[in-house]
């Protein structure tokens, strides 16, 4: 089955697939990469496995999607497409953004203190 076979099945079902917009972003984003040739559906069939198999996974799969991204940076890590210090240094910011914004408000990375547009 293919990637745009895989996608489309996802919409065929009553409840909702996704819990949270940011996991059909990140699902979408994966199906276009692949798409554009960045990588083949079995290599990431085989990153995905991976994070799922590790020992510290959810039992009941509640980190699914939060596996789905790890398994998308070590692969674009592994492909050289980004460095594993960019993840790191941008989740940094992002978690520095989200402590800085006000209850209620966007997370945006703006609200990093240490940004060069902060307006924080």
């Amino acid at each position: 089955m293919s990637p745009s076979e895989t996608a489309a099945l996802a919409g065929t079902r009553d409840e909702a697939v996704f819990s949270e917009p940011w996991q059909a972003e990140a699902f979408a984003l994966v199906v276009a990469l692949n798409e554009r040739g960045v990588f083949s559906w079995t290599e990431w069939a085989d990153a995905l496995s991976a994070q799922v198999r590790q020992t510290n996974a959810a039992a009941d799969g509640s980190d699914y999607y939060e596996r789905w991204l790890a398994a998308l940076e070590a692969l674009l890590v592994r492909k050289g497409f980004i460095e594993q210090a960019d993840v790191e240094a941008l989740t940094a910011a992002w978690h520095r953004a989200a402590h800085a914004t006000p209850h209620g408000q966007p997370i945006l990375l703006e609200n990093d203190p240490m940004h060069p547009e902060s307006t924080v």
